[in-house]
């Protein structure tokens, strides 16, 4: 894990996800990439170039929030991009090879009952990476327990587990699996697949209406220092990952989040 981007909103606790994510690359030796995208428009008959204007803004602002970070020995490049977020990371993903994006749970709205803002909601419904996502106000900890939520043992995708199993092998952390016995079961999904099974420190067979009460079932008892999940078209969470925004009464977590791309 060698490149992390950190999608920079306007939002109090950006500072605290950029801190979070400088820390976390500290311990894995990584580049840290902060992002920033920007739109603009050009009023009929103005000689001035707004975008030009906006760009640097953009970057004096991105600059100014890793001075006010403690960077340590981390190496951090600014990047700032016209054009909507999803599609910029996308984009910076093709040129640089992005590993993992670390983000904050909320974005730009003020709502208090938001879990996952539009910015967090969006990168997990249209990117095809992983995304860490951090509660506001949430200090880094090393990670030394994970706890794994789905609903069926079977992976496809031979690079879906690979941020998680990164992550293990830095911090020597436990993977305690917690699979979800729903109502729509089949035998094949209680079969662990071999990564999966590798990962594994413990591993707790539930049986709820939904993976996310087995979560909430389960993870006080857990207390993990980050909970992982799959983004599968069919899968944890199915609807919300349709949405841009997530409620804290549809789910709430008060630890990272891990969400890796699914089949």
């Amino acid at each position: 894990m060698k490149h992390i981007l950190v999608p920079i909103g306007s939002t109090e606790n950006a500072q605290n996800t950029l801190q979070y994510a400088i820390d976390f690359a500290t311990e894995i030796n990584a580049k840290v990439f902060v992002f920033r995208a920007y739109s603009s428009y050009t009023k009929a008959g103005t000689m001035i170039n707004v975008d030009a204007i906006i760009a640097r803004e953009t970057n004096l602002y991105l600059r100014t929030m890793v001075n006010s970070c403690d960077i340590k020995n981390v190496e951090i490049k600014l990047i700032s991009a016209k054009g909507s977020v999803s599609e910029s990371v996308t984009a910076i993903d093709a040129e640089l090879g992005i590993d993992l994006v670390i983000v904050g749970t909320k974005s730009n709205s003020i709502k208090e009952n938001l879990f996952l803002g539009r910015t967090a909601g969006n990168l997990v419904k249209k990117t095809n990476l992983a995304i860490l996502a951090v509660p506001e106000g949430y200090k880094y900890i090393p990670i030394s327990r994970i706890l794994m939520a789905f609903k069926s043992g079977i992976v496809k995708s031979k690079t879906a587990l690979k941020p998680l199993q990164q992550i293990v092998e830095k911090f020597k952390t436990e993977v305690h699996l917690l699979l979800v016995k729903t109502p729509s079961y089949t035998e094949e999904d209680l079969l662990l697949h071999k990564d999966l099974k590798a990962l594994e420190k413990t591993l707790t067979i539930s049986e709820n209406a939904t993976t996310f009460q087995g979560v909430l079932e389960h993870i006080k008892s857990q207390n993990p220092d980050m909970l992982c999940v799959f983004r599968r078209k069919r899968g944890f969470f199915k609807k919300l990952w349709e949405k841009n925004t997530i409620l804290k009464e549809e789910f709430f977590s008060n630890v990272p989040l891990l969400v890796l791309k699914g089949k």
